[in-house]
Formats: C-alpha cells, sequence, structure tokens
C-alpha cells in the first residue's frame, strides 16, 4: 500500500498541483493509496503538557497520531509532498514526526543511546519538494536540511530504504514550462 503525506494548506499551490497528478499516476496504475493531509485533517503539531507525560513511555493522546501509524504500519511506499520553507520541512510536518515517530512504534533505543528503527516495512519513500531555491542551494548554501536532517537523521534512522529526494526549484518565479515539466517526470519516478 501506497501512503501520500501531503503537506500544504492552499488547494491551489503548486504542491496541490503535484498531489493531483500523484493521484492521478496511481489510478492509471490501479495502485491502491491512502492519503494523510496534515492541513485537512487539523493535525495539531504541538506537543502539550498532556501528550509530553506520555511521550517517553511510546504512548500518545491525539487520536491522529494512532491512525497515522496504523496507515504507516500497512504502507509499505511513502510519498511525502511538501514545501521547503526556511531550507527545511514545515512546521506541522516536524510536529507529524515528533508526535507520530514514537520510540516503540518507530524506533527502539539501544543500550549506547542510538536507535534501531522499526519502520522497515517501508521499501520505498519519494521526498517531492518545492521551494523557490533549487536543490543546489538547498543542499551547498541552505544547510541541506531535507536530506541530512530529514532524510538521513530521521527516515532512515526509523528503518526506511530507498528513500529518493525529488525537488522543483523557481517555483513562484521560475517558467511554467518547468513546473509542466517537472510534473510530467514523475511518472517515470514514482
Amino acid at each position: 500500500m501506497k501512503t501520500i503525506i501531503y503537506v500544504h494548506p492552499w488547494d491551489g499551490s503548486y504542491n496541490h498541483a503535484i498531489l493531483t497528478k500523484v493521484i492521478e499516476i496511481f489510478k492509471e496504475r490501479n495502485q491502491q493509496y491512502k492519503i494523510i493531509d496534515l492541513y485537512q485533517d487539523e493535525f495539531d503539531p504541538t506537543y502539550h503538557a498532556s501528550e509530553l507525560k506520555l511521550y517517553s513511555r511510546g504512548k500518545y493522546g491525539d487520536e491522529l497520531v494512532g491512525k497515522y501509524q496504523s496507515m504507516l504500519q500497512s504502507s509499505n511506499d511513502l510519498i511525502f509532498i511538501f514545501p521547503v520553507w526556511w531550507y527545511n520541512v514545515p512546521a506541522i510536518l516536524k510536529g507529524f514526526l515528533d508526535k507520530v515517530l514514537l520510540k516503540n512504534f518507530a524506533y527502539i533505543e539501544n543500550k549506547y543511546g542510538s536507535m534501531k528503527g522499526l519502520l522497515t516495512n517501508i521499501e520505498s519513500v519519494k521526498v517531492i519538494t518545492t521551494g523557490q531555491a533549487p536543490k543546489w542551494y538547498i543542499q551547498f548554501l541552505g544547510g541541506n536540511g531535507i536530506k541530512k536532517t530529514f532524510i538521513k537523521a530521521t527516515l532512515k534512522a526509523v528503518g526506511m530504504k530507498n528513500i529518493q529526494w525529488l525537488h522543483c526549484g523557481y517555483v513562484s518565479l521560475g517558467k511554467n514550462e518547468n513546473r509542466v515539466k517537472f510534473l510530467n517526470s514523475l511518472p517515470a519516478k514514482l
């Protein structure tokens, strides 16, 4: 099962056009998919004191966390779609990672303080991002937060494999032909 994790508040965005294209591709291929839409679900990314009391035990108080964990457990492919804001993931996605990828669900700690990933059922991940900055700028001048922190230190750490990052830069100031070309390249990459 494929799960799309979509992170954008506006349905008129280029990110929404990417989501629409990905859904179209999966429908054409008769592939089953589910969508986690953090904004539509009104997911609360903030940890509250009552939730932090549960954190060290790998428990949660937010019903959406249980729903999302169940969806991740039944998935073998993930597709993240989000804009790069301040050279990193949007805050709501960071909150999703904090609240959903819990101990004893996504990882266990070993005696040396490192983690052993438990989400080994996820065999393939596509990280599709957009932004004004091109990928090279994000990587070499913007701190490379997507690859270093999101992909390597988070997704790989919890056991996900075969992670590919696709990025469309110059989204608001670039040529429409480039946005169309990126959309048309997705079938070969998914």
